[in-house]
């Protein structure tokens, strides 16, 4: 018998996650990470992540966020660290565009409550945003920021607490499934062996899947962080919501309230512009006291992007043993506690209960 039932790759958000939920469940399990826990070389750091239940990407997306809220608030209790913050959220733009219809048709499709409003009364509510006569927003009160460092380092906890073997600073070189229907790990440290593999690890994922028709792009996205011209207290997370703006023709950027030093975090969703003069230029007629304030920090990340930006999850196409993950696009980390959970499954019993077909990796094949 191998020494391991599941060896996990990568313990960054969803990795960390399937460590956890494996090891809760009586699994022997290795995690194997190239640097260090909550490292910013990837894609599940810069201090804050969005979290949203009426999801405008699609309304399969919201039983998923149900379960990902509810795993969040366990991990919480479990560990005793704060990994959310609720502020409510803005989804804001022209009617029709698919940040505002989208929300409110996972909204009307799952029973959420809302509100829409219009553009004096965004105003009104949230003085920093000054938007057109003619933009509206959508609003929930669910949404809020995730910490990723912090829920990272808590499902490590959870995953250590439980057995868990956590190698950090050790780089995956290669794996394959041996003539007994084990799968072989190769690292820069050693070689181990498991019944069992999953593979999360992020913008890596291209070489480490060997999935050919997998079509994943990794683009570099980078984080802003602002010092409000007169201050921060109309930024205050009391007072201040999430929010995404879509100002049409592919662009769209998103925030956060201040955080406990005065600084508002901002940044392109998805955009090929990327630079400081183009954040402000897009900030400019919508939070201008934010475009005039003093940068104060940028962060790089890295987005996995597929081409129908939906995520991959789902066992190997061609190995069972193998269980694959790329919750990417960009949108992916408010879903990992789910995810983990979801891994865990797969790597068990080969199957989940939770809706993920959206996310098959074989989607892309040529039919």
């Amino acid at each position: 018998m191998p020494p391991f039932d599941t060896i996990v790759v990568g313990l960054g958000g969803m990795g960390s996650a399937a460590a956890a939920h494996l090891a809760s469940r009586g699994q022997r399990v290795l995690g194997v990470e190239q640097f260090q826990a909550a490292h910013d070389r990837g894609s599940s750091h810069g201090k804050s992540r969005v979290i949203r239940l009426a999801y405008f990407e699609h309304p399969a997306y919201v039983p998923l966020l149900r379960r990902a809220y509810e795993l969040w608030r366990r991990l919480e209790t479990d560990t005793g660290r704060r990994l959310l913050q609720i502020t409510g959220g803005l989804m804001i733009g022209a009617p029709d565009c698919d940040v505002v219809s989208g929300s409110l048709r996972s909204a009307r499709e799952h029973g959420l409550a809302h509100e829409l409003l219009d553009a004096a009364e965004i105003h009104r509510r949230f003085p920093p945003f000054t938007p057109r006569q003619e933009t509206v927003a959508f609003y929930e009160s669910e949404a809020g920021s995730l910490f990723p460092e912090e829920a990272i380092r808590a499902h490590l906890d959870v995953a250590a607490a439980h057995g868990a073997h956590l190698h950090f600073d050790e780089r995956v070189e290669g794996w394959r499934v041996t003539a007994t229907g084990t799968v072989e790990v190769t690292t820069s440290h050693s070689q181990y062996e498991a019944g069992r593999l999953v593979l999360a690890p992020g913008s890596w994922a291209s070489a480490l899947f060997k999935v050919d028709e997998l079509p994943l792009v990794v683009e570099p996205q980078v984080l802003y962080w602002l010092e409000p011209s007169g201050g921060a207290a109309a930024y205050a997370a009391d007072r201040f919501p999430i929010y995404i703006w879509d100002l049409g023709d592919g662009v769209q950027f998103y925030g956060f309230p201040a955080d406990q030093d005065g600084r508002v975090k901002v940044a392109f969703f998805r955009s090929l512009q990327k630079d400081e003069a183009a954040i402000r230029v897009a900030l400019a007629p919508c939070l201008p006291s934010l475009a005039a304030g003093r940068l104060v920090e940028t962060v790089s990340c890295k987005y996995t992007l597929t081409p129908d930006h939906h995520f991959v999850i789902g066992s190997h196409p061609d190995h069972e043993q193998v269980v694959i993950a790329s919750p990417c696009s960009g949108h992916g980390y408010k879903f990992a506690s789910v995810v983990g959970e979801i891994l865990a499954d797969l790597a068990i019993d080969g199957a989940t209960h939770h809706p993920i077909d959206l996310f098959s990796p074989t989607r892309f094949r040529p039919r």
